[in-house]
């Protein structure tokens, strides 16, 4: 069963767009009316299942995001990186020398956990990790000594052999290491609990191969498959089945190797047609690989991030998408969704709390603030129409 964590806020600085510490933090207020956007965690913790993050284009929306992807991909894959790769990451050019630093808060397996981790490209300057019981104590702490160029390491009910955690490669993270060595709360850690479109160059923008990687993942996840068929039907796109047919591909070599290819099935008046989907419209396309990343989130209990979440999509698509992490009938394990997005339409249907705002200054350094934390702004306000006004900020100056 796949490890599942409940987000509460996650901070960084010296990231690419953003110098200054930035906080996004998914916990909601007492006075918060519960909906059904709202999940309290095992530890009585109230957050946001959904936020919206929006913005002008180079704003740094997607840099906002970046920084969960990039812990979650570090604690679970570093191990695999060549040994003297360069850590994929890039501070803010106005202090490239500097470190960077990320911090993440959230609910695992009834505690409360905390992950830090300051590193520059080349090597690991600190990583640590916390579990809070009346207070936060560390489970581990690993620390860089410039004078005696290693690391010094403290742990506590971690299990890692010490004198294999001090050969711990400068560009890999003590967790994804310590799970080759099967120190179990390492592989549970060391689970991936991301499912995104974005990578350390941005969001993967739609292609073929994106197609086939969706078709693999539904012909492997049988449940999956049969809501994603379920929904493209109901969602009018024209489509009446999602079928997946393997065929093989000649390979250069001689050989041949197999893939699974989605194909959608159109009933017409003379009877059902097939159409191979990468004949399909952009919308269709974008709606599958979509799926390909929003269901295993939902089935597993898991964190979605999306770039462009409405891209190709039609804007009345978003409303019934989004209502899948509302829903405990398709989000029974409480996954959460952070998304940016272009369509203002998305303001109608979120609470302030749900809603980050992103804006760029002269000197290329990004802010993020909630919605909830501007004063005056009311739940009842028109949301949508204040932000087009500009009253908000982050709206272009054109």
């Amino acid at each position: 069963m796949a490890l599942t964590i409940m987000l509460h806020s996650y901070t960084f600085s010296n990231f690419q767009s953003f110098r200054q510490q930035t906080e996004v933090s998914t916990k909601v207020g007492e006075k918060v009316v519960d909906s059904d956007w709202i999940a309290t965690s095992p530890t009585g913790d109230r957050v946001n299942k959904v936020m919206a993050v929006m913005g002008a284009n180079g704003s740094g929306k997607t840099t906002l995001l970046k920084p969960l992807v990039f812990v979650d991909w570090f604690i679970c894959h570093s191990f695999g990186l060549a040994p003297d790769a360069p850590i994929p990451l890039t501070p803010h050019f106005s202090a490239e020398d500097e470190p960077v630093e990320f911090s993440v808060t959230g609910d695992l397996e009834g505690h409360v956990w905390r992950y830090v981790l300051r590193c520059t490209p080349q090597r690991v300057l600190h990583e640590a990790l916390y579990k809070k019981k009346e207070r936060f104590s560390y489970v581990f702490v690993r620390h860089w000594d410039e004078s005696l160029q290693s690391y010094l390491i403290k742990q506590q009910d971690f299990g890692f052999a010490s004198g294999e955690a001090r050969r711990v490669r400068e560009n890999a993270s003590l967790i994804s290491t310590a799970a080759q060595y099967g120190v179990p709360l390492a592989k549970r850690l060391a689970q991936p609990k991301v499912h995104s479109n974005i990578t350390a160059l941005g969001r993967q923008p739609l292609s073929q191969d994106l197609l086939l990687n969706a078709a693999t993942h539904f012909s492997q996840q049988i449940e999956q498959r049969n809501l994603m068929t379920r929904l493209l039907r109901d969602w009018d796109l024209g489509l009446d089945n999602v079928e997946l047919e393997e065929i093989p591909v000649p390979q250069p070599d001689g050989s041949s190797r197999k893939i699974w290819l989605p194909m959608g099935v159109h009933q017409t008046g003379a009877g059902p047609r097939k159409l191979n989907f990468l004949l399909e419209s952009s919308g269709t396309q974008g709606a599958l690989v979509l799926l390909s990343y929003l269901l295993p989130a939902l089935h597993h209990g898991g964190l979605a991030i999306i770039d462009e979440f409405e891209n190709d999509l039609h804007p009345h698509m978003l409303e019934p998408i989004l209502g899948l992490f509302a829903s405990p009938v398709t989000n029974p394990g409480n996954a959460r969704l952070l998304f940016t997005c272009h369509s203002a339409e998305v303001l109608n249907l979120l609470h302030k709390s749900q809603i980050l705002l992103v804006e760029k200054d002269q000197n290329c350094e990004s802010t993020a603030w909630r919605l909830d934390d501007i004063e005056g702004v009311r739940n009842d306000d028109n949301f949508y129409a204040k932000y087009m006004a500009g009253a908000y900020g982050a709206v272009p100056r054109l």
